[in-house]
């Protein structure tokens, strides 16, 4: 009877001394959230955005103004003056990007030539053939015998298209792009410099561009079918009924009341880029970061990939099948 009783005595001598000390009804699921979070910040994070619009319309300028960095694509040429493509090239940036003991890999594909021809027929069709590219890069690796314990993600989580501010509709190029994309990859539609539209102009653009999604079927980030509760629903409202986002770019710090901030310089004054007064900037940027980063790729693994993926599969089944090493004699 001696030796249960020192074995018990050992036991609880070799016990954590944890929050729950004393407390019996204590188990300790609560550290889940601290172990998936020294998980998360030794594999860093990914992001991988396209950006999509005419020449002109300030998307390097808009992206290295999100992540205050020279990330996009004319940042890393030697030349800051780039001929017009005759054909779409797609091209991608990466960066490492560290704020806060945060690591996290981004890469930035830019599609220059999109829009700018005088005959712009089917010219989405290099940017769904490169998307498409990436889920079958990731498909492949996925379906290895001997996969990587960790497959590289190259699948593009979002799309910032960018409308140009006419201030009146949007172009049959914007609705087509939009109606046959939307289907593939999380798109989020922005009014590029919007600061060439005063506020009730933008209000009415803002609004006839709503109307057009809706009457056109077009289904932009973030998806109504995709709330998971009556909470993110409400967020999600939100969201909805501010996008398009009017953002104006700018990488140019100035001094405004004693304060250095990003904006424009205009002989009216200065355009601060992050004041919601000014344009919806900082709400483009609290949606693509900062409150629904992991949504968004998670939409594109369990949605747009999933798509892709049960579609290829199929396709292999249907081939598999009809070939003739697999016919009944």
């Amino acid at each position: 009877m001696v030796y249960p009783l020192v074995l018990t005595c050992i036991s609880l001598s070799l016990s954590p001394q944890g929050p729950g000390m004393g407390d019996f009804s204590y188990v300790g699921i609560d550290a889940i959230l601290e172990q998936m979070r020294r998980k998360a910040m030794k594999q860093g994070f990914e992001l991988n955005i396209m950006v999509v619009g005419q020449s002109g319309l300030g998307k390097s300028t808009l992206m290295n103004t999100l992540f205050k960095s020279k990330v996009s694509r004319k940042s890393v040429q030697a030349t800051s003056q780039e001929k017009i493509p005759k054909t779409i090239h797609i091209k991608s940036v990466s960066h490492d990007i560290e704020e806060k003991g945060v690591r996290m890999k981004l890469t930035v594909i830019d599609t220059p030539g999109f829009g700018d021809q005088i005959n712009n027929d089917n010219c989405w069709q290099p940017i769904m053939k490169f998307i498409n590219a990436q889920y079958e890069q990731y498909l492949q690796e996925e379906i290895n015998i001997n996969r990587k314990k960790r497959i590289p993600d190259s699948r593009v989580h979002c799309c910032i298209y960018f409308i140009p501010p006419t201030g009146h509709c949007l172009r049959p190029l914007d609705v087509e792009f939009m109606r046959r994309l939307s289907k593939v990859v999380n798109i989020v539609p922005v009014i590029a410099k919007a600061d060439t539209l005063t506020l009730e102009e933008r209000d009415f653009f803002k609004q006839k561009i709503r109307e057009e999604l809706r009457a056109n079927g077009i289904d932009v980030y973030p998806q109504k079918e995709f709330d998971e509760d009556a909470e993110d629903r409400m967020i999600n409202d939100k969201i909805r009924e501010m996008i398009p986002f009017a953002v104006v770019g700018s990488d140019q710090e100035y001094q405004v009341n004693g304060r250095r901030l990003l904006g424009r310089k205009t002989k009216w004054g200065t355009i601060e880029v992050e004041n919601i007064a000014h344009c919806e900037f900082a709400y483009l940027r609290d949606l693509l970061i900062r409150t629904h980063m992991e949504n968004i790729k998670d939409i594109t693994s369990s949605i747009h990939y999933e798509v892709y993926r049960v579609r290829r599969l199929n396709e292999n089944n249907t081939a598999v099948a009809h070939s003739p090493a697999h016919r009944l004699p």
